[in-house]
């Protein structure tokens, strides 16, 4: 009765469930092959002896090699954009073979001298004495940290200025009062001085009025305006004192720029402080070029360049906090007013320089009206 059952309704033979299953199993591969070549992070698998077995193309695309010339190597031998980090990559190997897994993260310098920021995390042996390791471009994360780091140092000191400076005036408006009483009791002898009394006092009142900008600015009417004009007119405010230093200004302005939403005066502050520090880096002469320009992501691009002795990258870091400075007698208000103006028009500033042969200062503002607009 069995064997007829069995005529009359077969079972599969193993050789259909062999092909089934072999015909699963090769969907199961492409699948996953296609998830690991697709990842927007990069993937890479190794063996234990630290040799590259697979790469996806995201991987390639940052490290700068193609996979036939990355499997079988090692990831930091030499020739390769990770060999200067080979203690590092040796130091998170022996991190993921105590722990079982591991992250880690990466800084690399381009050859264009900007830096790049890598975080990587493995697992250990995941199948046949394979390890995973998957990394991504994080420098866009950082650089937004860094922004948003200098943004609540300003917010602090802008709180904190605003009470400090007029403590100081107070005392300061008596101080100037009674100088200038005294102006006609001056005797020759000493009139030198007074002229240093009298010039220190417009100094700290100077640094008071910058100060004060550092707090939360009231009433500042913002409006469209053509800032090639603004910038034309910084240029022509600071021709007298370019020709004492013999430098000479190179314009390079783009036709047809659109309006940007702005409080003028604001910028034209920006602009002076950037110039002028320019020309004082110059002493010998040179040429400070202006180049104003309009990018793709509706923004304007402003660059400010002079050929000075440049700015060390470690000195660059801190352009911006307050009273650092690369001038003997600088406050380091006048970059970080810059920095709190141009941050209330919703724009950015970036520096490049090299030491020996100059900064460009990078200014972006939105030519986006909603999203330049603080009351929005």
């Amino acid at each position: 009765m069995e064997k007829q059952f069995n005529q009359e309704y077969p079972l599969p033979y193993d050789k259909n469930i062999e092909q089934t299953k072999g015909t699963d199993l090769q969907k199961s591969e492409q699948k996953y092959r296609q998830i690991f070549e697709d990842s927007i992070d990069g993937l890479i698998l190794w063996d234990h002896e630290h040799r590259i077995v697979d790469v996806n193309a995201a991987a390639e695309k940052m490290i700068g090699l193609p996979k036939k010339k990355l499997i079988g190597n090692r990831v930091y031998e030499p020739n390769t954009p990770l060999e200067g980090k080979k203690q590092e990559i040796l130091k998170h190997i022996d991190q993921l073979l105590h722990k079982g897994k591991t992250a880690s993260s990466i800084i690399f310098e381009m050859e264009d001298g900007k830096k790049r920021y890598f975080e990587f995390s493995s697992k250990g042996d995941i199948v046949g004495g394979v390890n995973f390791t998957v990394f991504k471009d994080v420098t866009e994360k950082v650089v937004m940290q860094e922004q948003l780091r200098k943004s609540d140092t300003l917010n602090v000191i802008g709180e904190l200025a605003a009470g400090i400076a007029h403590e100081i005036r107070n005392p300061m408006t008596a101080l100037k009062g009674f100088i200038q009483l005294l102006e006609g009791s001056i005797t020759k002898e000493h009139s030198m001085y007074y002229q240093i009394i009298t010039t220190e006092l417009q100094r700290i009142d100077s640094i008071i009025n910058e100060i004060l900008i550092l707090a939360k600015p009231q009433a500042i009417s913002f409006q469209e305006k053509d800032i090639i004009q603004i910038m034309k007119e910084t240029v022509d405010l600071l021709t007298a004192q370019a020709v004492l230093y013999n430098v000479q200004f190179v314009t390079e302005y783009d036709a047809g720029l659109p309006l940007v939403f702005c409080e003028p005066n604001q910028l034209k502050k920006v602009f002076i402080n950037l110039i002028k520090n320019a020309i004082e880096v110059m002493p010998g002469g040179g040429n400070i070029t202006i180049t104003i320009k309009k990018m793709e992501n509706q923004q304007i691009q402003i660059k400010i360049k002079d050929e000075g002795m440049g700015i060390s990258e470690e000195k660059i870091k801190k352009l911006g906090e307050p009273f650092y400075t690369t001038k003997d007698r600088g406050t380091g208000l006048g970059l970080m007013v810059s920095y709190r103006i141009i941050d209330e028009h919703k724009g950015t500033i970036n520096i490049e320089s090299e030491e020996g042969k100059g900064t460009i200062f990078y200014i972006y503002l939105p030519t986006n009206h909603n999203n330049n607009n603080p009351m929005v």
